[in-house]
């Protein structure tokens, strides 16, 4: 008895010690962390401030006063923005919404078949098809933009909505995050096992693989909506009708006008703040799912 416990105080002493180290270490680096932090959230939560104290304000304020000292003239903003040419601002949001929610739902089931594919499929050229996958991440989307273009009027798509979708549903980084979660996420055996029960590949990838890829599924889908949502550069090319253009290309147009027309510079600057609010809002919803699934998938892997 007397030996047990004394096999057993050292291993307590030692558990101890280290709790009392750790929690040492937490206390001295907590200050330092919590600075890092607040400097990191202000340097980015700043623009959106300096865009709701500016939206704020009439044309006549905007360069006359305190940057950022609000006014009372934000909903006056938002009607005058909203009744820009019958609303036409309106209809570059649900553009937008269309090309990003659409694009970003078909480049995210893409990518996850192509990343399932790659991690659990074997198959001549396999590596040479994941080297010319790692160099498509390195391209960057405004090199390939005019050939895009070139192409896509060949067939007459161009100044159309597919000119804007069609280039954005294969994403090389999205297959890329879905091949390692893939891998890591997915046991062979449960595919064997299904296999071996008669399930055919679709069926396998739809019912089991997409829901245990659900965590890496969910931050392929958020960055890619968000980088449709922003992007310019593409359907600034594509478009000619600006009944078409997202927000982006929309008050890119509007800026242009405010060096003869002061007034456009605070509708930009409402439309600014308008365009982020559902990015903000798409994070909160999706922000419970990627935080718990993805703490799962790493408990899987």
């Amino acid at each position: 008895m007397t030996t047990s416990s004394t096999l057993v105080r050292p291993d307590r002493a030692e558990r101890k010690a280290q709790r009392d180290s750790a929690r040492t270490f937490r206390q001295k680096a907590s200050p330092v962390s919590t600075g890092i932090l607040i400097i990191g959230a202000i340097y980015c939560l700043f623009p959106v401030f300096w865009v709701l104290m500016a939206s704020s304000k009439d044309s006549s304020e905007l360069f006359s006063t305190f940057t950022l000292m609000p006014s009372s003239h934000l909903w006056d903003n938002i009607v005058e923005l909203s009744q820009y040419r019958n609303g036409l601002f309106w209809r570059w949001v649900l553009n937008t919404a269309i090309y990003a929610g659409v694009g970003a739902l078909a480049s995210t089931w893409i990518s996850a078949i192509s990343g399932y594919v790659l991690a659990k499929f074997e198959f001549p050229g396999k590596k040479v098809v994941f080297s010319i996958l790692l160099m498509g991440v390195l391209v960057p989307g405004v090199i390939l933009a005019i050939p895009q273009y070139f192409l896509l009027a060949e067939v007459g798509l161009t100044n159309t909505m597919w000119s804007v979708l069609l280039p954005q549903i294969i994403s090389p980084y999205g297959i890329y995050l879905a091949r390692i979660y893939a891998a890591a996420s997915l046991p062979t055996e449960v595919i064997e096992a299904s296999r071996t029960e008669g399930a055919g590949e679709l069926y396998i990838f739809n019912r089991i693989a997409l829901p245990m890829m659900g965590p890496g599924l969910v931050t392929i889908f958020l960055f890619q909506f968000v980088a449709v949502w922003n992007n310019f550069m593409l359907p600034y090319i594509m478009l000619g009708d600006d009944k078409l253009f997202p927000v982006t290309v929309g008050l890119s147009g509007l800026l242009n006008q405010g060096a003869s027309a002061p007034s456009m510079y605070t509708l930009v600057i409402t439309g600014a703040l308008l365009s982020i609010i559902p990015l903000i809002i798409l994070f909160l919803v999706l922000q419970r799912y990627w935080k718990v699934d993805l703490a799962a998938g790493a408990v899987k892997a």
